[in-house]
C-alpha cells in the first residue's frame, strides 16, 4: 500500500463529490475558492469572450456565445467524471488491488483505469476483476457513485431547462411593453398613452417576482447566466435593466401614485443584481459613456411630460441619478462580463418590436393604434 497515494486518490474523490453536490444540489452560494467548477468557468470564459470579440458580425457572435452556456454544462460533467474515475483508478492500484486480467498480464496504471472507467459506467464487462477484498469493496462503491452521479445528471437537466424557461417567457412578454431591446421610457410611454397608467403597478408587481425568480434560479444554477435569449437584442440583463430604470424614473416622477410598488420592485431588482455579480465574481464598473446624456434626459422629459408622466427637472432627476448609481455600476460590470450590450434608458428614434418583424417580412402593418408607432420617443 502507499499511504501517500491512497490519501491523494480519497482526496481527489472527495473533492469532486463535494463540487457536484454543490453545483446540483446545494440552492446557496458556495465561497470556497478551490473549486473544479470555478476553476472550469474561470479558465475556459475568458478565453470564449476573448474568441467571441474577435467576431465581428453581430448574428455569428451572438451564436458563438450562446454554445457556451449548454456547452460548458456538458463539459463540466466530463470533467466531474474524469476525475472520478481517474481517482478511483488510482485509488485501487495504491491500495494494491489483485486483478483476475485476460492471459495472466500484469496489470498496470492503464489496466486499473480501463477497470474504473467499466465499474464508473456500470458496463460489467467482466474481464478484469478483482480479487482481494479491499479491491471489491472499492469497486463496488464506485459503481454505486457512478450510477448516483448519472442518475443526478439526468434528473439535473430537465430542471434547469424548466428555470430557463420559466426566465425566458418572462423576456418575451416585456417586447410588446417595452420595446426590443427594452426601456424605461417605452414602458412608461406605453402604458401613458393607452391610458393604463393604473396598471403599472401589477406590471411592477410581476417584474418584482421575477427578479426574485432570477436570483433564485442563478444561485442554485449558475451557468444560468451564461444561457442567452432566442433573440439577439433580447437577454435577462436587458430585461433587468429596464425593469430597474423604470423603477427609477417612476420613483423620479412627480406623480407619487405608483411610488410604493416601483421601490419594493427596485429593491428586489437591485439586490438580484448585486448577488448575481457576486455569484459570477464581477465587482462593480462605472461605465465611461453615460446611458442618459443631458440632450436625450431633456427629450425624454418632454416625451414623458406629454404621456402625463412629469418629472421635476431639478428634483426628480436628481433622484434618478442617485437611484442610477445604486445599479448601474453592477449592470456595467456584468455586461463587460458577459458581453451583453445594455439596453438604453430611452431610445433615439423610432423602432421596431420583435413580434412586428419576420424572416420574411421587415415590419408588420396596421397596428399603429397599438404600437402607438407614430409617437415613439425622439
Amino acid at each position: 500500500m502507499n499511504s501517500a497515494g491512497i490519501i491523494f486518490s480519497a482526496m481527489l474523490i472527495l473533492l469532486v463529490l463535494i463540487d457536484g453536490f454543490e453545483a446540483m444540489i446545494l440552492p446557496r452560494r458556495v465561497g470556497r475558492k478551490f473549486r473544479f467548477t470555478l476553476l472550469l468557468y474561470r479558465t475556459l470564459w475568458p478565453l470564449w469572450r476573448t474568441i467571441a470579440s474577435r467576431i465581428h458580425k453581430p448574428k455569428r457572435r451572438h451564436t458563438f456565445l450562446s454554445i457556451f452556456g449548454p456547452f460548458s454544462l456538458l463539459l463540466l460533467f466530463a470533467l466531474w467524471a474524469v476525475m472520478l474515475i481517474l481517482g478511483f483508478g488510482l485509488l485501487n492500484m495504491f491500495v494494491g488491488t489483485k486483478l483476475q486480467t485476460p492471459n495472466g498480464v500484469t496489470a498496470d496504471l492503464f489496466t486499473y483505469l480501463y477497470l474504473s472507467g467499466v465499474t464508473f459506467f456500470t458496463l460489467g464487462f467482466g474481464d478484469i476483476v478483482p480479487l482481494n477484498h479491499l479491491g471489491r469493496v472499492v469497486v463496488v462503491t464506485e459503481s454505486g457513485i457512478g450510477f448516483g452521479f448519472l442518475a443526478v445528471v439526468v434528473g439535473y437537466m430537465p430542471v434547469l431547462y424548466q428555470a430557463f424557461s420559466k426566465r425566458e417567457v418572462s423576456i418575451s412578454l416585456l417586447d410588446a411593453r417595452a420595446g426590443s431591446p427594452p426601456s424605461a421610457a417605452e414602458v412608461l410611454m406605453r402604458f401613458a398613452r393607452a391610458g393604463a397608467m393604473h396598471r403599472l403597478d401589477d406590471f411592477l408587481v410581476e417584474w418584482e417576482r421575477w427578479s426574485a425568480e432570477l436570483l433564485e434560479s442563478t444561485i442554485s444554477f449558475p451557468v444560468l447566466a451564461y444561457y442567452r435569449s432566442q433573440h439577439d437584442n433580447q437577454s435577462w440583463l436587458g430585461a433587468l435593466t429596464a425593469v430597474l430604470d423604470t423603477c427609477a424614473v417612476a420613483i423620479s416622477a412627480e406623480d407619487g401614485s405608483t411610488n410604493y410598488q416601483a421601490r419594493v420592485t427596485f429593491a428586489m431588482a437591485r439586490h438580484a443584481i448585486v448577488d448575481i455579480c457576486l455569484i459570477l465574481a464581477a465587482p462593480p464598473v462605472v461605465a465611461d459613456d453615460d446611458r442618459l446624456s443631458d440632450g436625450t434626459c431633456t427629450r425624454l422629459m418632454e416625451s414623458l411630460a406629454k404621456a402625463g408622466v412629469k418629472i421635476h427637472p431639478e428634483t426628480g432627476m436628481a433622484t434618478l441619478k442617485k437611484l442610477r448609481a445604486l445599479y448601474e455600476p453592477f449592470l456595467n460590470s456584468l455586461a463587460k462580463r458577459l458581453l451583453v450590450t445594455l439596453p438604453p434608458i430611452a431610445h433615439a428614434g423610432a423602432m421596431t418590436d420583435n413580434w412586428q418583424s419576420s424572416a420574411w417580412t421587415k415590419k408588420a402593418t396596421g397596428f399603429d393604434k397599438l404600437t402607438g408607432e407614430n409617437d415613439h420617443f425622439d
